[in-house]
């Protein structure tokens, strides 16, 4: 021991203060003591024991002079052997630093795919010149705020407003194209002149349309899509001036658009064809009451906003109401961002999203910074030495921020990694539920990103623990050698609270999004979807100049043939409105009564054209009278069918049977035979405002001679039993049967059509519920650890309980409570908090309230449970202690 002293003294030499030398020789010869102490209860000899000590001493030694050397080292070469200092500590420690960089993995992760997935979707620019001057432009009615615009009052429009610096408008359709191998319907698009140069959209060879080519009598011409371009045509240079026959009708190619451009507004998506609008050969173009789905794009003028652009267009609408009273009453411009229009509904879906994954991070450094807390506690003797060999309080934090920024740096490493992976993933399993998906990717701005929230992640879980350690009293910790360390434990009980509170608000929220769901699900469609199979269907070109007799009879047989076909039990024809998809209405008033003086003040109906056997394909229940049977053709008098909403409306406490309506586009007058039940025909969870409209059933075969023809095709609705491939064949073989240039196309079952309409909120529920699922293990491993850690602090207290006569189910409950007592704090925090945070989903949720009693209650029950089970395991170690160990803990 003299030795030892001796060593301590000449150790303690090393600083200029003698009073300082004097009480680090004191400090060091208790903390050596402790450790030959130690190392005797190790099994060490005497020798050996001592010779360890020595061990300890040299390396005090050097972490003097380190102390002293690096106080006059650049800040540079300081910081960087901070960073090797805390790489060697964390792996030195690998257990700790495994679970502490997985944690960080999956909370930086979660951010980062989450982040790039709102930057793709929301912030990031479209891919147009100017495009924050691009807006819709639509026609806002009574019946519908965004409208189609009827093609007259576009031309009027463009030549009468004041603040765009071009407008064009777009109409969706659809050819059949032969003559290049196997005949295939493919999607088109008419547009403008204006519409390309509006979005500076280039031909990659060409150009695009002229005003001349937008004239009555120009010849046909076409733009193709660079996809067709290459499936047609093998990418050939010489395409321009070829012929493309669509719909029986020569179009001489003109250019050729990249592929890649897209416009998600409700009118456009990417297609294969484009034509001028003028060569659409539909009669009703130019009158000016009919909207027929065509909608508009404007670019503003420099300088000018929205507001301005609404007041403009807004005096153009009064003057044409003023000039067609008939037409144009009641009608306004509709005037939306473009990027707003082509995000749609799911930007309340991510914000809500973005907050969850930011919730989760909050749990990931709470549950990180306990583990660094606890650590600390290990360590305290470490810093106390550090301290005592000079390092200054500031000193010790920046090596302890460090250590944390170091784990957050690689954590965020590897969250990058799994948000590339997650979000290709959820995008392939979901891949119609975010809009502009193609965008979403890890760019600058997502690198970015996960480097600043890895840093301030890193110091944010970091700082408690540093502080902490900057505030020991290293006389304290060295007098106790470590040992028994400060049973205080405030800060980990905090961060315990505030992990449950976290967890419960995103459980509820998870919670209300599946209920929500649920109830979506569990709505009735008005009709039975299953084994319910859609696809469209056009008639060979050659029917183009058929009289409308014979394409009538074409339309009989298709339905005989694809109803004899095995497996099928029943198909229909039908125009006009899908459920769940197209929708078409009609304009009509109650015969008896005086006609409106214009159009807008009409009453309009969902129109849905079909055959006789639509309702036993769709299982709509029919609620009263009859419905078409094949003796409701173009011989007999003309009947109607309407849903019980219409009957509701306009035969309120009356027999609707027997009445009369009138069609508004052809004067005809319909006799009610049957009333249908209500189909949801925009969605399952569309307000019941929109949802509940009126709904009229026409048979097709009673259709005027105008409307039959010349033919655009049709949509099958099938009933069929057993295996759906081979039914589909069975289909195709059928319809080359029938005619080689009869185009099938788009194939659905109504069942994906529906589970299509909820892909945004599925996808927001299961992003959530995962989250939520997290936040539960992290917080359940926030508890089980804090609480293990209390129960190895009070180990010696426990001894003496159990000593003095404590029973072990009394130990049992005295850490259970303990635990519990944390877990009721966090919940009755979350609930608060959940109250105040669920609200601003309201518009997200469908047939339950955004503080539904029930989903609060199971859901903190729940975390309440679960957070006693975590607490069971230190509880029952506790009980196993043995008083007599416990008494000489340490």
């Amino acid at each position: 021991m003299r030795r030892l002293r001796a060593l301590l003294l000449r150790f303690a030499g090393l600083f200029r203060n003698p009073q300082q030398s004097r009480e680090f020789a004191e400090e060091m010869e208790g903390h050596l003591l402790a450790h030959i102490e130690d190392n005797l209860r190790l099994g060490m000899n005497a020798g050996e024991a001592r010779r360890q000590a020595l061990i300890k001493l040299g390396g005090m030694q050097q972490v003097k002079e380190s102390y002293q050397q690096r106080g006059s080292l650049p800040l540079l070469e300081t910081v960087w052997s901070d960073i090797r200092f805390a790489a060697r500590t964390l792996r030195k420690n690998v257990g700790f630093t495994v679970v502490a960089v997985a944690t960080l993995a999956l909370g930086i992760g979660g951010n980062t795919a989450i982040f790039s997935t709102v930057n793709g979707v929301l912030l990031n620019p479209l891919p147009f010149p100017d495009p924050d001057r691009l807006v819709t432009l639509h026609e806002s009615k009574p019946n519908f705020e965004q409208g189609s615009i009827s093609y007259p009052n576009f031309l009027d429009w463009q030549r009468d407003n004041r603040t765009f610096s071009s407008m064009a408008v777009s109409r969706r359709d659809s050819f059949s194209l032969t003559g290049r191998g196997e005949a295939e319907q493919v999607k088109a698009e008419f547009v403008t002149a204006d519409f390309f140069p509006l979005l500076g959209v280039n031909p990659i060879l060409g150009r695009t349309f002229t005003e001349s080519e937008e004239q009555p009598g120009a010849g046909p011409v076409a733009l193709i899509s660079e996809g067709l371009w290459r499936r047609k045509f093998g990418a050939a240079a010489d395409v321009l001036g070829k012929s493309l026959t669509l719909d029986g009708k020569d179009f001489t190619i003109v250019g050729v658009i990249p592929a890649g451009f897209r416009l998600l507004t409700p009118s456009f998506q990417e297609q294969d064809v484009y034509a001028p609008v003028r060569q659409w050969t539909n009669p009703l173009l130019m009158k000016r009451s009919a909207g027929l789905g065509i909608h508009g794009i404007g670019r503003l003028k420099p300088g000018v906003t929205i507001a301005q652009a609404r007041a403009d267009m807004a005096e153009v609408t009064r003057n044409l109401a003023t000039a067609f009273p008939d037409a144009d009453h009641g009608i306004s411009a509709s005037i939306l961002p473009l990027k707003e229009q082509m995000v749609g509904d799911v930007r309340p879906f991510l914000l809500v999203l973005l907050a969850a994954v930011g919730f989760v991070l909050l749990i990931v450094c709470v549950n990180v910074a306990s583990l660094l807390m606890a650590r600390s506690s290990a360590r305290s003797r470490e810093f106390a030495v550090r301290i005592a060999l000079g390092a200054s309080r500031q000193r010790v934090v920046r090596q302890v921020l460090t250590e944390s920024v170091l784990l957050g740096g690689v954590g965020g490493g590897i969250g990058l990694l799994l948000a590339a992976w997650g979000m290709h993933t959820a995008l392939r399993l979901l891949p119609d539920a975010v809009p502009r998906a193609e965008e979403i990717g890890i760019d600058f701005r997502v690198l970015a990103f996960t480097l600043i929230v890895s840093l301030l992640t890193g110091i944010l879980f970091g700082l408690a623990p540093a502080l902490k350690t900057s505030q020991a009293d290293p006389h304290t910790a060295l007098k106790d050698g470590g040992r028994g360390a400060s049973g205080k434990h405030r800060a980990q009980s905090i961060f315990v609270v505030v992990e449950m509170a976290v967890a419960l608000v995103l459980l509820i929220g998870a919670g209300l999004m599946v209920r929500s769901l649920m109830r979506l699900w569990n709505v009735d469609p008005g009709f039975n979807p299953r084994n319910v199979l859609s696809f469209g269907l056009n008639l060979p070109p050659s029917m183009m100049d058929a009289s409308p007799d014979r394409i009538r009879a074409a339309f009989r047989e298709i339905d005989d043939r694809l109803g004899s076909i095995p497996g099928v039990k029943a198909a229909s024809q039908t125009w006009g409105a899908i459920p769940m998809g197209a929708d078409d209405e009609q304009l009509f008033w109650l015969d008896g009564q005086a006609k409106p003086a214009n159009e807008n003040d009409m009453s309009w109906a969902v129109d849905y054209i079909v055959q006789p056997s639509y309702l036993k394909v769709m299982g709509i229940a029919l609620e009263r009278g009859r419905f078409f049977t094949p003796q409701d053709d173009e011989h007999s008098p003309l009947v109607a069918v309407i849903d019980d909403v219409f009957a509701r409306k306009h035969f309120p406490n009356q027999d609707p049977i027997g009445k009369r309506i009138v069609l508004n586009n052809t004067g005809a007058k319909l006799e009610v035979v049957g009333v249908v039940g209500h189909v949801k025909q925009w969605g399952l969870d569309l307000d019941d405002t929109h949802s509940l409209r009126a709904q009229l059933y026409l048979p097709c075969m009673q259709m005027p001679d105008n409307f039959v023809a010349p033919p655009s095709g049709s949509a099958v609705m099938l009933r069929y039993e057993g295996n759906l491939s081979a039914v589909l064949d069975s289909i195709r073989r059928t319809n080359r049967q029938m005619s080689s240039a009869q185009v099938i196309y788009g194939v659905q079952t109504m069942e994906s059509l529906i589970s299509d309409s909820l892909a945004a909120r599925r996808f927001a529920m299961i992003l959530l519920g995962a989250f939520a699922v997290l936040a539960l293990v992290l917080a359940s491993v926030g508890i089980y650890g804090v609480i293990a850690y209390i129960v190895g602090q009070r180990t010696q207290e426990i001894g003496i309980r159990m000593a003095l006569g404590a029973q072990r189910n009394h130990v049992l409950r005295l850490v259970v409570w303990q635990g519990a007592r944390l877990a009721l704090m966090g919940v009755s925090i979350g609930i608060a908090g959940a109250l105040a945070l669920t609200r601003l989903m309201t518009k997200l949720l469908y047939g339950v309230s955004a503080t539904d009693p029930l989903t609060f209650a199971a859901l903190a029950l729940m975390l309440m449970l679960v957070a006693i089970a975590a607490c069971c395991l230190p509880a029952r170690r506790a009980m196993r202690v043995d008083p007599v160990v416990a008494l000489r803990y340490e």
